[in-house]
């Protein structure tokens, strides 16, 4: 599934809910579809690191002051989402949050700095105890900054 945008087509992700939630969220203008499960949700633009097609997902998060901060735990699987790897080899994204759009830049969070915020994170979505509880990974979290 594919969204037009004004520079160039987006691919969404390949996930059925995600790419019906990422549709109704940009196509409302970022007034519908901005929660998941009662926790807020963003759309996230990114490039694929070996195809260079622009990719769009749907992303819950949580706030570190005029940041955001999305969790890579793909379920508590034992391999990262794509989403994450594309952002190690390109962090220029663009986010949307509602109904505001801004580019932004993408940071994995050293361990320090996440334990810091781990437990915001938790209280914004309890599950994310569980996914760390379920691998031996190292569950990244990743800061957006406007740019």
């Amino acid at each position: 599934m594919t969204q037009q945008r004004r520079d160039g087509e987006i691919q969404v992700s390949p996930a059925n809910w995600v790419a019906k939630q990422a549709e109704l969220y940009e196509a409302s203008g970022g007034t519908k579809g901005t929660t998941q499960l009662g926790v807020p949700c963003l759309l996230l633009d990114y490039v694929g690191r070996r195809s260079g097609t622009l990719r769009r997902t749907v992303l819950m998060y949580g706030r570190d002051g005029d940041d955001y901060l999305i969790v890579g735990s793909n379920g508590g699987s034992d391999r990262h989402p794509l989403w994450y790897l594309n952002l190690l080899a390109d962090p220029a994204v663009d986010v949307r949050v509602g109904t505001e759009r801004f580019p932004a830049l993408a940071e994995a969070l050293p361990p320090g700095e996440k334990e810091r915020v781990w437990p915001h994170l938790v209280e914004v979505f309890p599950r994310y105890a569980e996914y760390r509880a379920k691998t031996d990974r190292e569950i990244p979290v990743v800061r957006l900054r406007r740019r």
